[in-house]
């Protein structure tokens, strides 16, 4: 029998709260629920969720520090569910290390195959087959196998968005891989449009990765097509 995933919510909207449990429910998750960032952080700590669905205007606390908070402590992925719809206000989301955002008023199906979507990248796929194994640049090692990245001899945390991405562009070395078929592989079919998408988290990996982000040389830019992979 497969495991109950477990979904967090976080939105002090009782309306919202409400609706999204009983679809959560209906779909077999288990629901805690939280309206407002210190409770969702002691929630998160003590029942190790598999995802957050996250309002960002909470009561006590801005949403975007609940997420930096998060990514302080652990890999979960964040899908935000906001009424703030700015391109400015969604970077800022994804920079802080969110996995997607969704606007309110929002679709429950959409919502829910993004959620999928989400749970799926986190979980650790069976075997990895062809192309498995551990690739080394002048700046970091990439394993595979293992799901790790090392620089300088230490492990380097990513998100498991930003290792799904960094492992479509491994597995591809030397190959250019397109704006659309990163955002297809990476978040789902629906997102081939969401470019600014692809900018935040490849910019998050320069910085973790690279010895200079400002002028990679691994994780390269063909503007206007996609990105490429480089020993």
């Amino acid at each position: 029998m497969p495991r109950r995933h477990r979904v967090l919510v976080v939105d002090d909207e009782p309306q919202i709260v409400r609706a999204l449990a009983i679809n959560l429910k209906a779909r077999k998750y288990e629901v805690d629920a939280a309206p407002d960032g210190a409770r969702a952080l002691r929630l998160a700590a003590d029942r190790h969720p598999d995802v957050v669905i996250l309002d960002l205007g909470l009561p006590d606390m801005d949403g975007v520090d609940v997420i930096r908070a998060l990514r302080a402590r652990t890999r979960v992925p964040v899908l935000v569910l906001s009424a703030r719809h700015t391109s400015e206000e969604k970077v800022k989301a994804l920079d802080a290390g969110a996995d997607d955002y969704v606007t309110k008023p929002f679709g429950m199906d959409e919502l829910l195959a993004r959620l999928r979507a989400a749970v799926r990248r986190a979980e650790p796929a069976a075997g990895e087959g062809v192309g498995s194994g551990i690739v080394e640049t002048a700046a970091f090692s990439v394993d595979l196998t293992a799901k790790k990245v090392h620089r300088d001899g230490r492990d380097v945390r990513l998100t498991p968005t930003e290792w799904h991405l960094l492992e479509v562009l491994v597995r591809n070395t030397g190959l250019l891989v397109s704006q659309k078929q990163l955002l297809q592989e990476v978040w789902g079919p629906a997102y081939g449009t969401e470019t600014n998408y692809l900018r935040v988290y490849m910019a998050q990996l320069r910085r973790k990765l690279e010895a200079d982000p400002a002028r990679p040389r691994h994780l390269l830019t063909e503007p206007g097509r996609g990105y490429r992979f480089e020993r």
